[in-house]
């Protein structure tokens, strides 16, 4: 050994072990260091990976012919029709796709410029978004 070294004194001393506590596993020991890691927001990825998400419905033109026919109704009885029944797909913010969200409300109408049907409980849907309609007659 180099008697030079700052830490001659103890380099030849064993390996102190406790008596009192257990020896900690490795595992244990690397869980210290987590905070730590080099890829910090690793998991939130995968885990946003992992989110599933729906493809948006191409619909037919005689499907989309349909819903027009029924928003068309829907429409012209305003007030009169109980519930309308619809499908329709929203856009994910983050990836590829979106999810089908279905409503059954009462229409409050039809905003034809902005295109929206408008529900008495104030939601709002994109009239292009609707993949299914249902007015229940």
């Amino acid at each position: 050994m180099d008697s030079e070294s700052p830490y001659a004194d103890i380099m030849e001393l064993p390996h102190p072990v406790s008596k009192n506590r257990k020896h900690m596993s490795n595992y244990d020991r690397a869980a210290q260091f987590a905070p730590f890691a080099a890829l910090t927001g690793y998991d939130e990825s995968v885990t946003e990976t992992a989110r599933r998400t729906d493809a948006r419905p191409e619909l037919a033109e005689d499907e989309k012919n349909e819903i027009d026919r029924l928003l068309r109704m829907a429409a012209a009885n305003s007030g009169r029709i109980p519930r309308v029944s619809i499908t329709y797909f929203v856009p994910d913010a983050r990836k590829n796709g979106g999810v089908l969200i279905d409503v059954c409300e009462r229409p409050a109408g039809v905003d034809e410029k902005e295109r929206l049907l408008i529900f008495e409980d104030g939601t709002e849907v994109p009239i292009d978004d609707i993949v299914f309609a249902d007015c229940g007659f």
